[in-house]
């Protein structure tokens, strides 16, 4: 079967692989685009209560046996000195380089069981390394759904939902029949959906309160049954999320969904690694969007300073992959870091208008989110430097505006306005992306998280060395 680096040699550069992928649209796949319009689903999160099915855009990898707590703690930044029964964290694995991977949400269930779940760069990296380092450990792979099941059945390992919203704590207090758990961020405790007992992870994506439940994927329809009676009896009106303001949530609350993996430089175990990987598999299929355009890959490359992972890092740790780099990484200094861009309301509404008008357009900006690649990378300038790159955006109806999160040098400052290049040099033969010209939009720079809820109080719990 051919390679990732079979597949980078038919181009001169990975760069031009990704940025001229066939694959189209990136689907979040499965669930229905909308359930009532992506507008009400938005602001379900903040008003009242929203219902997240996750049960399919994800990977998830179970790890276990007698060696599966220190073949991750190995192949992660994350210090598990701490890491208990019934908790969970956000796991960040990089290369021998200290360019980020990806990342899972880590789920520790046993002594010698852990679950994974997160996009396939993270999974396929981990699969590799338990066959590369032969460690005593057994990885199971459930991945995501296909994006385009063709009216094919889909099974999945678990079901997953999200509830969350101001009025998230009267559902859970209904189908538990009666208070739940004090569970504290990012723990994991059982509570009662209806007949069945599920285990409950306290989280937020977009800042708002909330529990992520899971269990057999047999139980789907019933547990689904029960949230929405349950919110119906306690008089609350839930909004079921679809797949198109999904992806939005992230916006409000600051995490970076899909950094381009760093996995196409590099000897050693990087050159075994993408000779491993398949050449139809996410890291050599995937598409870079935006107007940013390098001959060398590693431009595109952050690492776990720039966006705010450095306290995770387990320094103490005797040994991790990246761990040497990351620490001269850490000497250097002068890191970017991430910020969000509020993007200029005139501007947008040029870009929009220009569809109306004869002539080459601007580049399309779907509402809510231009999806059109697995990773952005949109020039971000001051004056006729670039200081930035804008890495996933998209709108929000309870901010009113175009926002999207990025990376920017350490020297600018919030409330800087930048100028921020939207659209694909003519060049570009992905599939996702009409003609069109670029345009130039004005964003101000902003806090991340953005939304004022997320700021106080879900990134304290989640950003800050407290949640270790």
């Amino acid at each position: 079967m051919p390679s990732l680096n079979d597949a980078m040699k038919k181009w001169n550069t990975p760069v031009e692989m990704l940025r001229n992928s066939q694959a189209g649209m990136y689907v979040y796949p499965v669930v229905t685009p909308e359930f009532q319009n992506w507008r009400n689903e938005q602001a379900a999160w903040r008003e009242s209560a929203v219902l997240f099915d996750q049960s399919h855009h994800m990977d998830e990898v179970i790890v276990e046996g007698p060696q599966a707590t220190e073949f991750l703690s190995h192949h992660g930044i994350n210090s598990f000195a701490n890491f208990d029964l019934n908790r969970a964290k956000h796991f960040v694995p990089v290369t021998p380089n200290g360019h980020v991977i990806g990342d899972h949400i880590i789920f520790r269930e046993r002594e010698d069981k852990y679950i994974l779940v997160g996009r396939a760069p993270t999974s396929n990296w981990l699969m590799f390394a338990a066959a590369w380092g032969k460690w005593n450990v057994r990885l199971r792979h459930d991945p995501r759904s296909p994006s385009r099941p063709e009216g094919e059945r889909v099974l999945r390992e678990h079901y997953r939902y999200q509830i969350q919203g101001p009025e998230a704590y009267k559902i859970f207090e209904k189908m538990n029949g009666g208070p739940i758990p004090d569970i504290k961020f990012f723990h994991v405790d059982w509570i009662n959906i209806g007949s069945k007992k599920v285990q409950a992870l306290r989280h937020g994506m977009s800042g708002a309160p909330g529990l992520e439940v899971w269990g057999p994927y047999k139980d789907k329809d019933y547990i689904h049954s029960v949230i929405l009676e349950s919110a119906k009896e306690a008089g609350v009106n839930i909004v079921q999320c679809g797949s198109r303001a999904y992806s939005t949530n992230t916006l409000e609350s600051g995490w970076i969904p899909s950094p381009l993996p760093g996995i196409y430089t590099g000897d050693g175990m990087l050159a075994d690694y993408r000779d491993w990987l398949g050449a139809d598999m996410y890291e050599a299929a995937g598409a870079i969007g935006g107007s940013f355009v390098s001959d060398n890959i590693e431009d595109y490359y952050v690492n776990p300073f720039e966006l705010g992972y450095d306290f995770y890092i387990g320094w103490k740790k005797d040994d991790f992959i990246g761990k040497a780099a990351l620490e001269k990484i850490k000497a250097q200094g002068a890191h970017r870091k991430k910020v969000t861009f509020e993007w200029n309301r005139e501007d947008v509404l040029m870009v929009i208008a220009s569809g109306f008008e004869e002539g080459t357009p601007y580049k399309w900006i779907d509402f809510p989110q231009p999806n059109y690649a697995s990773s952005s990378a949109d020039m971000v300038m001051q004056g006729d430097q670039m200081v930035g790159m804008s890495m996933f955006n998209g709108y929000s109806w309870n901010e009113r505006c175009m926002l999207s999160l990025g990376v920017v040098h350490k020297d600018v400052q919030v409330g800087d306005v930048l100028t921020l290049r939207w659209g694909e040099p003519d060049d570009t033969a992905k599939t996702s992306t009409e003609k069109h010209k670029q345009a130039e939009i004005r964003v101000r720079v902003s806090p991340t998280p953005y939304a004022k809820e997320a700021r106080e109080n879900y990134a304290d719990s989640w950003r800050t060395k407290a949640a270790e």
